[in-house]
């Protein structure tokens, strides 16, 4: 006898993005925490910070995934970030292996290339207490058949070229959706001093020099962790935090 799965996932053959679709689904109440909508095709894929997110038609994944945080305070909205990459993170290495890292602050990296990356949008709205998180919505992009590129992409990779054989995406995105709400779970199960940790075990560069460029300077320093408000902490001559956008990766 089979029973209902315990969350949602909603199949869409063709969507201009998967966030804009479940934002506007949970904006309209119909849809519920861990429902995740996967589209075979996207038009117009969102990145971090306003860019595109290029894919192949029906050869990758691209799933945006409906959480209702309202455990967190509104001020740690990072530890989301953390907890959605680490899903990410787990599922990947179950079929890339050990040379899969989180780049900060959330791209899933297979030795110095992108397989994927993230984009958390949260809806906040406020009552008498103050700020109250509604939702957020969790759109991941992971690279998993595709081996010719877009040539805005410096430094691709899928799943495919890491293995040698091709997958089912959609079978995947299923896979994978439950792999990140495990690990959203864990925000509220295990102390979040843990979740951390694991996080920085599997930071790319970690305890390694990189060159990182702020303005017009580009300065060599030490990658040595993350903190719990999603700052980059490095060190060199003395110890360096750094919001997200502060400074560009150069090598």
């Amino acid at each position: 006898m089979s029973t209902k799965p315990a969350y949602l996932f909603t199949l869409l053959s063709e969507v201009d993005s998967t966030n804009n679709y479940a934002m506007a689904q949970a904006h309209a109440g119909l849809a519920e925490h861990g429902q995740a909508f996967f589209a075979l095709q996207q038009t117009e894929g969102k990145g971090q910070r306003g860019k595109s997110w290029y894919s192949g038609a029906g050869e990758n994944i691209a799933l945006s995934i409906v959480l209702a945080p309202q455990s967190l305070a509104v001020s740690k909205q990072f530890r989301l970030s953390m907890a959605v990459a680490l899903g990410c993170y787990r599922f990947f290495k179950k079929f890339a292996g050990d040379e899969t890292s989180i780049k900060w602050p959330n791209d899933i990296y297979w030795r110095d290339r992108k397989a994927g990356g993230i984009l958390i949008e949260n809806v906040i709205g406020k009552n008498e207490a103050g700020p109250l998180w509604k939702f957020a919505i969790a759109g991941i992009g992971l690279n998993i058949n595709q081996v010719h590129f877009h040539d805005a992409l410096p430094n691709p990779v899928s799943l495919k070229q890491i293995t040698g054989k091709a997958f089912s995406p959609q079978v995947l995105a299923r896979e994978l959706q439950l792999a990140v709400l495990d690990s959203v779970h864990q925000l509220t199960t295990i102390p979040f001093s843990q979740l951390q940790q694991q996080y920085n075990n599997t930071l790319y560069k970690i305890n390694q020099p990189v060159l990182l460029k702020k303005g017009n300077i580009i300065f060599e320093t030490t990658i040595k962790g993350v903190t719990p408000e999603g700052l980059l902490h490095t060190t060199d001559l003395v110890d360096n935090y750094f919001n997200f956008g502060e400074v560009e990766w150069v090598k």
